[in-house]
């Protein structure tokens, strides 16, 4: 009998999904840009990711205000502020969902379970260390990024 969600895995070990990487991915690109419009087909062809699920990260960090969309022909993406104003703790915790850590409702112990507090509190122990930084600190070596994205 399982007594777990998936997502309890994933979280317990305290290993990003792939969601997360893309989108930390997508913001370190945006973010070596200086305001400059990058696109998903770009992005996707840099980190060899499919388009069709970066357009799905692109869309919910646009929807979440981490980046922006500029539509029409000469459209694109960039970041909506400045990296050094993109906490990474804040990304975490959206592309993450860490506030649905475990879905307990349907387990026969839920009641006297001391498991969810445990993992609530491991999950902000890890969020509370990406809180300290930013998508600037992830870009602070733009002229290498640069280098390395323009030969990926």
């Amino acid at each position: 009998m399982h007594l777990f969600g998936m997502g309890v895995l994933t979280q317990v070990f305290m290993r990003l999904t792939k969601y997360t990487d893309y989108g930390i991915r997508v913001l370190i690109h945006l973010g070596t840009s200086d305001g400059e419009l990058g696109s998903i087909p770009e992005i996707a062809r840099t980190f060899d990711i499919s388009q069709d699920h970066l357009k799905k990260v692109v869309q919910d960090l646009s929807a979440a205000g981490f980046i922006e969309s500029v539509r029409g022909r000469n459209g694109g993406i960039r970041l909506a502020r400045q990296p050094d104003e993109i906490n990474l703790g804040s990304v975490l915790r959206h592309t993450e969902r860490l506030d649905e850590l475990v879905e307990c409702a349907a387990c026969p112990v839920a009641p006297a379970c001391g498991l969810p507090p445990i993992l609530a509190e491991a999950s902000a122990a890890f969020a509370a260390v990406f809180d300290k930084y930013t998508v600037g600190d992830l870009v602070r070596r733009r002229p290498e990024l640069r280098l390395l994205l323009g030969s990926a």
